[in-house]
């Protein structure tokens, strides 16, 4: 919240109002709770997998595989020791040299969303650029998770019919009139 509005809750008997001077952007990049009819929405963050398989640098790529693939993914965040997103190894660099490293394999800066991204934008961009699964990364780039395609477009298709189906009940309760 701006310095402003947390000075007028104050005015108003708030006691415990703290300003972020980050702003709501990072406050909602973090995975931090929001509030409001916006806040209901699915978002990347929390469809996101906590857990996928992750690897350093100086990992070699065949036991990368071997782990990714026991795992049952087909994809591997290279990560740091802070688990800042460095890289990404999928199937076409899963199948490099067993002895070469991740960083020798890897696509270096892969692109990464936020947690706070709403899940059906987020399904369209990975249905109209086939990607089958995204990190999701805080603004400081720390992994949060990776988001499956499957999982973001199944989520977006029920929000879709949520949505859909609560508007049909305001048109029938307006009788249909605007």
């Amino acid at each position: 919240m701006s310095p402003r509005a947390a000075w007028r809750l104050e005015s108003l008997g708030f006691r415990e109002v703290y300003d972020y001077p980050e702003g709501k952007l990072d406050w909602r990049a973090a995975g931090l709770p929001l509030e409001g009819t916006d806040a209901q929405l699915p978002r990347a963050g929390v469809l996101a997998d906590p857990d996928p398989p992750t690897c350093g640098l100086s990992d070699r790529v065949g036991e990368v595989r071997s782990r990714t693939e026991a795992a049952g993914w087909d994809v591997c965040v290279v990560v740091n020791d802070q688990r800042v997103v460095l890289g990404l190894l999928r199937p076409p660099q899963l199948a490099r040299p067993d002895d070469e490293t991740a960083e020798q394999a890897m696509r270096p800066g892969p692109s990464t969303f936020r947690p706070y991204v709403r899940i059906d934008e987020l399904a369209q961009v990975m249905i109209d650029h086939d990607l089958k699964a995204v990190p999701i990364t805080t603004s400081d780039g720390r992994l949060v998770g990776v988001l499956r395609q499957d999982v973001a477009a199944r989520a977006a298709l029920e929000l879709h019919q949520r949505l859909h189906h609560a508007h049909e009940e305001g048109d029938a309760e307006s009788g249909g009139k605007a």
